[in-house]
């Protein structure tokens, strides 16, 4: 290679199951520069490592034992590669938008930190136990980026396709503007052209679903038919408007939603899943003001060693110990741990959004519990069982309202540039689905709590005679 310049210094390649080979780039002894190397191998992105894609499935899909990281890392890949085939159409919009490679790089970091902040057991753990903080697994990601992370953000120089233009550096707040869900508002001090690029980390196809939809298919082991996430990007270009998709790439976007939608109702959602859920519930919130005594409002970095590891290992020995507070949780805990369920579904009724009542959002858990028990025999009113409620919105509820996550549809006849066909393509996906499901502890009384929630679901409860 003498006289030319190695074409493998500085960079390398991750073997992945999915992708094949993720490139990323590695230090090459330059002062100052920093490389995605360097941001993998901080304590943050490995602790990834030891919380797990799936939460509760894993104890229903033997071979998903996938990590957060790996996902991570394929979803700065599906960034990167969204960013190369985008980027012609933003310049063209934008002509002051900087370099190829800081764009690349810029959605490639939102792509690998977009999950940082989650803690054990995924988004159980944001509804669990952050909610009662007011926080969110992204809001703590946010403040890693900006307090752990962002120094070496700031001194990236350069994205797998090449080096940035001389002056560019990637600002750690967009990343978190750009991840954020809730962070819906770009700052006065954001460039034009940032916004543009929001639907791709928080829309309707992004480079985080793409992949965990793939991904964890595979790692679960299930099939759930084509998903051409090629087809997909290479249709993919942005308009005056904003993130578009040529109606070539409209069919690959409905099979990629379709497929979405039967994860969620076979694999995240599955019977067992919640059941085990269920059980989680009743002692997660004690177990967590055991486990972990801090406010994470306050102190953020004893959240660098809770994972899932610590948080099992540590609760698997409570059964054995002597303060009768971690005895009793370490029982419970023994019990899902060696997986004995105490939740079994008795029946399940699945309603879309044209089967809430009278126009109206789906019932609540607590009044489909107090309308079961007015319909069960009165010898069955204090069988104990528990009603959960999986909702989930396979497509946008108004597909020309989606805010910062809209995206548009390019007719090449026409010429035209409209958000209206995806209310033709899309109408064919119920736009919320509510798997509302029974659980007791034996089957012994399947029949009859399968019929009292069918009741409750579709009747209006007995009224209560009172003495007046």
């Amino acid at each position: 290679m003498k006289g030319a310049e190695d074409p493998y210094q500085g960079r390398g390649l991750i073997a992945d199951p999915i992708h094949q080979y993720i490139l990323y780039t590695r230090p090459r002894g330059i002062a100052g520069e920093a490389t995605e190397q360097d941001l993998i191998d901080t304590s943050w992105v490995q602790r990834l490592r030891r919380v797990p894609q799936l939460q509760s499935a894993r104890w229903v899909y033997p071979a998903a034992e996938h990590s957060r990281f790996q996902h991570s890392l394929g979803a700065m890949h599906l960034a990167g590669r969204l960013a190369q085939q985008l980027y012609p159409s933003l310049r063209a919009i934008f002509p002051d938008a900087p370099s190829p490679a800081l764009i690349e790089e810029l959605l490639r970091m939102a792509g690998l930190l977009h999950d940082v902040g989650h803690g054990p057991f995924g988004h159980f753990f944001d509804d669990n136990f952050l909610v009662d903080y007011e926080l969110t697994h992204e809001l703590v990601g946010q403040r890693i980026i900006r307090e752990e992370l962002a120094d070496i953000l700031r001194s990236l120089r350069r994205s797998p396709s090449g080096a940035f233009d001389a002056g560019e550096s990637v600002d750690p707040e967009w990343i978190c503007y750009l991840m954020g869900k809730t962070y819906t508002q770009p700052l006065e001090s954001h460039p034009r052209w940032l916004p543009h690029l929001k639907p791709l980390l928080s829309g309707v196809f992004t480079a985080d679903n793409m992949d965990y939809v793939l991904r964890d298919a595979y790692m679960c082991g299930v099939a759930i038919g084509p998903i051409d996430i090629d087809r997909i990007i290479y249709y993919s270009f942005f308009s005056e408007k904003g993130l578009t998709l040529d109606r070539a790439g409209l069919q690959a976007f409905t099979m990629f939603l379709n497929a979405r939608f039967y994860m969620y109702t076979n694999v995240y959602y599955h019977r067992t899943t919640r059941g085990i859920d269920l059980h989680l519930k009743e002692i997660f919130r004690d177990t967590m003001r055991i486990a972990f005594p801090f406010d994470l409002r306050k102190d953020l970095h004893p959240y660098l060693h809770l994972t899932e590891w610590t948080l099992l290992e540590d609760v698997g020995r409570w059964h054995d110990d002597e303060d009768p507070a971690r005895r009793a949780l370490g029982l419970e805990w023994r019990r899902v741990l060696d997986r004995k369920l105490k939740w079994r579904m008795s029946s399940e009724e699945v309603l879309d959004q044209f089967e809430a009542r009278k126009g109206q959002s789906f019932l609540d858990v607590d009044t489909v519990k107090k309308r079961v028990r007015t319909f069960l025999p009165a010898a069955l009113r204090d069988v104990p069982f528990e009603i959960d409620m999986a909702l989930q919105d396979p497509r946008p509820l108004n597909p020309l309202k989606m805010g910062d996550r809209q995206i548009y549809v390019y007719d090449g006849a026409t010429k035209r540039v409209s958000e209206e066909p995806l209310t033709e393509i899309l109408k064919y996906l119920p736009a919320k689905v509510a798997q509302c499901r029974i659980f007791a502890m034996t089957h012994q009384h399947d029949a009859e709590l399968a019929q009292a929630l069918k009741r409750a679901l579709s009747e209006e409860p007995p009224s209560i005679l009172t003495n007046v």
